[in-house]
């Protein structure tokens, strides 16, 4: 009579009394391992990052059920979906594309990409240029300005070079922008004896490596209205690359390993 009022199903109410009333200590865990690898990654990743994540610390755990415990905890990830880019085929002149899209590359410090994106902070916007290792996509130089000039991209290239030991035989490959193509930089691609390769104008995705690290940057970790100001920017942008991003987020070019244990695994085996 009381579930007839209710508006309830009998069969329901005998399943809500049937229910186990005893605590399984195995999902409180992984409930708290999810809770705790999401917040890490400051709201960015998905169950199939939040199931890498858990299993490399000790723990199995299936993407499918990563996404129900992530359900369950009212958890979303905050990726974008994709968006189409066009397409052009001209090539620059003095330059020409040697990278070619072979994106995959067999040992670090042979193939090393760079770009220039642009990040709000207080009432202006500031210019991050970031060095990618192709190798293992690993971040290895960046720097961060108001001007998004050639002093810009030199010193995030001086980073890389310095803190890889000075290596011999590496390409840089980028865009066209004045940035790259400026005489001062060449110069100093010279001076480090790097050789250089450029996208065809326009097409991005002759760069994807570097388009698909700023998109992570932006959807993971960048607030959504930007910094406060640019010394919070430096910071937090910092603490992404040498920490999350390099040590921690695992990565589908790397088997799911992070840039760091990807280089790692490759020197041990070496």
């Amino acid at each position: 009579m009381l579930c007839e009022t209710f508006g309830i199903h009998r069969s329901s109410y005998k399943y809500w009394c049937d229910r186990p009333d005893s605590i399984n200590a195995e999902t409180i865990h992984l409930l708290s391992e999810v809770r705790a690898v999401h917040a890490e990654s400051n709201g960015s990743a998905g169950a199939r990052t939040i199931a890498d994540m858990v299993t490399a610390r000790g723990t199995s755990l299936s993407r499918y059920r990563a996404g129900k415990l992530m359900k369950k905890l009212e958890l979303v990830s905050c990726q974008i979906p994709k968006h189409s880019y066009k397409k052009a085929g001209q090539e620059h002149i003095a330059v020409p594309n040697k990278l070619d899209r072979q994106f995959t590359v067999s040992k670090p410090n042979q193939v090393w990409c760079g770009d220039v994106t642009y990040i709000w902070i207080g009432t202006r916007w500031a210019y991050l240029s970031v060095v990618l290792d192709l190798f293992a996509r690993r971040p290895i130089g960046w720097a961060l300005s108001l001007s998004p000039d050639s002093e810009l991209t030199r010193r995030a290239l001086t980073m890389a070079f310095e803190a890889r030991g000075k290596p011999k035989g590496v390409m840089f490959h980028s865009d066209q922008g004045c940035h790259y193509t400026s005489k001062s930089y060449r110069q100093l691609l010279w001076r480090y004896r790097i050789d250089q390769s450029m996208s065809r104008r326009g097409n991005c995705w002759d760069n994807a490596p570097m388009e698909r690290f700023f998109r992570s940057l932006k959807t993971e970790w960048v607030p959504t209205f930007g910094y406060r100001n640019f010394k919070e920017a430096e910071c937090s942008i910092t603490d992404y690359i040498l920490g999350y991003y390099s040590q921690t987020r695992p990565h589908s070019h790397n088997a799911g390993l992070s840039p760091v244990m990807a280089e790692l695994a490759y020197a041990s085996n070496s």
